[in-house]
């Protein structure tokens, strides 16, 4: 498996008087296990996790309230919990959720894609970011299901965007519904851009709503490569419908280094995985230190 990295990763304190940016590293490691710590056991107190951590109550429930608001645990009375797999967050608190880390992504993602190239792109805030971040190319021809992208595409007019029929979701433009399958499956195209709302810590991705599945699944179906874009709130989180396995895609881009049994399952399909800030290097599935340095390839 090939890693490839646009940056480095800080590591720091977090009670302790060290920069900002010392402290992030502290913090998403604590957050990180925080989430696995609920995953594991269903609920955790904030006493419990304050004794763990050697912080206060007031630090976790800052914790707390910050992975709730990232879908990652439910907040709850005392504590935190597993999350729902039948709801999704709200759309208009996704489209701000991350944002820095979506936008990151999508211009590594669009660094992948060469002009004159034909694509899918599917329904999610992450895929919208991309959109933006391909404006700038030449003649691309793009089938979409969301009017979100399709609208953010038809700024340029060298594009060729066709949008697909069905059911228009109210909530966030997405279009589904077996129309929408129907009219996926007329095309076969060089680039399928898909977000997912979840992934398992198996790699399993994992939707809410059966209908964007079915959808994406026709996108992975009928693409020569499929490039999944997941910042890092998505692994480990819940959700019920399975989309299929992380081996069906051909890279993956994302904010920061998965957990070591999602990179052991990319490792084993020898998917690519893109890091849009991290440590240079190719990544063995157990996680070991990085070898030589590994840059960026041309798109193909």
């Amino acid at each position: 498996m090939a890693t490839h990295v646009d940056g480095h990763i800080r590591h720091g304190g977090d009670d302790d008087p060290t920069p900002a940016s010392a402290k992030t590293g502290a913090v998403r490691d604590r957050h990180a296990k925080i989430k696995q710590r609920v995953n594991t056991k269903g609920f955790v107190t904030i006493e419990n996790l304050a004794a763990e951590f050697g912080v206060t109550p007031q630090t976790i429930r800052r914790d707390i309230k910050v992975l709730s608001r990232e879908g990652s645990i439910h907040r709850y009375h005392g504590g935190a919990g597993v999350p729902p797999s039948t709801e999704n967050v709200a759309y208009t608190q996704r489209k701000v959720l991350c944002l820095d880390e979506k936008q990151r992504i999508a211009r590594l993602v669009a660094g992948q894609i060469p002009d004159h190239a034909s694509l899918f792109i599917n329904i999610g805030t992450t895929t919208e970011e991309i959109a933006k971040s391909l404006c700038d190319h030449d003649r691309l021809r793009v089938i979409t299901n969301s009017l979100n992208v399709a609208s953010i595409l038809a700024g340029n007019e060298n594009f060729e965007v066709i949008v697909a029929g069905g059911l228009v979701r109210p909530r966030d433009g997405g279009i589904v519904g077996p129309l929408t399958i129907d009219f996926i499956q007329q095309f076969r195209v060089d680039y399928g851009i898909i977000g997912i709302s979840g992934i398992d810590l198996d790699g399993t991705l994992l939707d809410f709503d059966y209908r964007e599945v079915r959808a994406a699944r026709a996108i992975i179906d009928n693409s020569r490569k499929v490039f999944l874009a997941a910042d890092h709130t998505k692994f480990g989180r819940n959700a019920m419908v399975r989309l299929g396995s992380i081996g069906e895609i051909d890279r993956l881009f994302t904010d920061r280094l998965p957990v070591e049994s999602v990179m052991e399952a990319l490792g084993a399909s020898d998917v690519e995985l893109h890091v849009a800030d991290g440590v240079a290097g190719r990544f063995a599935p157990g996680g070991e230190t990085p070898e030589e340095p590994w840059n960026d390839r041309e798109p193909e």
